[in-house]
């Protein structure tokens, strides 16, 4: 069921999608679909939870195979982790993205807010990083997110080579700071 609705909220988003297009897409009456969760809103937040899950339980597989307890290469671990799940199920990324642009629905905001919590006190003491650092691997991952979602890779303009890491201005004695495609985290949202 959670599948099928991840793949329903990726395309259309919170507000975009029905529960009768989500119960159709699953097979079941939209009664039925009522029986397993009371409204919209609840369904959507069992999905953000699902989705937060999955990152977890991809985060934890990596740290546990991981090389080395240095804070940056426990991030990186990390990071290469998410951005493989992120190319394997593209409708996780785009779900836990609208689920942002709906955080101003009460219950969804305390979804997001928890799904944040965990992952920042899980990656805080997975990885020993400081908060700097912490707070500039879930910036990267936003914006890795956000070019995911646009698909920048197939984009062959100065301005997506610049967001992803691969732009001009990158060379020996300049100090581009980290960005998405050098390596650096991209963490879930």
């Amino acid at each position: 069921m959670l599948r099928t609705a991840m793949h329903a909220f990726a395309a259309r988003g919170y507000y975009g999608t029905s529960t009768t297009e989500v119960a159709e897409a699953a097979g079941i009456s939209q009664a039925y679909l009522y029986r397993l969760f009371p409204h919209k809103e609840a369904l959507f937040v069992a999905l953000i939870n699902h989705c937060a899950w999955l990152v977890r339980e991809r985060m934890s597989r990596s740290l546990a195979a991981a090389e080395s307890s240095d804070p940056a290469e426990v991030l990186a671990t990390v990071t290469s982790s998410f951005r493989r799940l992120a190319t394997e199920e593209r409708d996780l990324v785009m779900v836990l993205l609208q689920a942002n642009c709906a955080a101003s629905e009460p219950a969804i905001r305390a979804a997001v807010r928890d799904c944040y919590a965990k992952q920042v006190e899980y990656v805080r003491a997975a990885s020993l990083a400081s908060d700097e650092c912490i707070r500039g691997f879930f910036a990267d991952g936003m914006l890795g997110n956000v070019l995911a979602a646009l698909d920048v890779a197939a984009v062959d303009a100065p301005w997506a080579r610049t967001l992803s890491g691969h732009g001009h201005g990158h060379g020996p004695g300049r100090d581009h700071g980290p960005g998405p495609g050098d390596g650096r985290p991209s963490p879930p949202n």
